[in-house]
């Protein structure tokens, strides 16, 4: 059994590809058609358990804990426990801290959004003249 300083380790560093696949899937242009797909059966679908099931490509916390239930298959990760609740207890928060670092993504990729939109604001704003002040 790993201490319990080596399982924090792994568990925020196990976080960091479950947030990077969630986010590329639910949000990137290349699943972009995909993700259109999946939102139109999402909003269309038959029955509650199709609208359900394509949702869940869609939205990236939904997606996170698929992800996360693939990297505990892969990785046999627990967390404070040795047995089938540790796995619980690493399911909830892996899908905790990666949907954190998701947040933190989203929030500078908007801060990085606005500055751009307002220096091409400050490139097509036309300069004023100089006229108007000295007479």
């Amino acid at each position: 059994m790993m201490t319990i300083n080596i399982q924090i380790v792994w568990l925020f560093i196990l976080a960091i590809p479950i947030a990077c696949i969630s986010w590329t899937v639910t949000h990137e242009e290349v699943f972009r058609e995909p993700r259109e797909y999946f939102t139109k059966r999402s909003i269309h679908g038959k029955t509650i358990i199709e609208r359900k099931f394509f949702y869940l490509f869609t939205c990236e916390y939904c997606f996170s804990h698929y992800v996360t239930i693939a990297v505990l298959v892969f990785t046999n990760y627990k967390l404070l426990i040795n047995d089938w609740f540790g796995y619980i207890i690493a399911l909830f928060s892996l899908v905790w801290i990666s949907n954190i670092y998701m947040s933190l993504f989203a929030f500078i990729r908007q801060d990085i959004s606005v500055e751009k939109a307002e220096i091409m604001m400050m490139k097509e704003k036309p300069k004023s003249t100089d006229s108007t002040l000295g007479n």
